[in-house]
């Protein structure tokens, strides 16, 4: 239940980032995964316990922010285009 605040802040990032011009993606997506993941960390009071669960955070923040860029992305352009028969 602790881990549903990166993940959903990961996908609202990811969602966000698909606004940002290609150039700025990478550095927006870099200081927002460490900002939510330090965020989340310290809103499950996971910090109290010990600094290095930052270390599970922010990465999870990441990926989950790279998998609602490409979702963002998929369903802008329509998804996969199925194959056109041949002939």
């Amino acid at each position: 239940m602790n881990e549903l605040f990166p993940i959903a802040a990961g996908l609202v990032l990811g969602a966000v980032l698909a606004l940002i011009r290609p150039g700025l993606r990478l550095f927006a997506g870099l200081v927002g995964a460490i900002l939510l993941g330090v965020l989340a960390t310290v809103v499950s009071g996971e910090y109290l316990i010990g600094w290095e669960f930052l270390l599970i955070d922010v990465p999870l923040v990441a990926l989950c922010a790279a998998a609602g860029l490409v979702a963002v992305r998929a369903a802008v352009r329509g998804g996969v285009q199925p194959r056109q028969p041949r002939g």
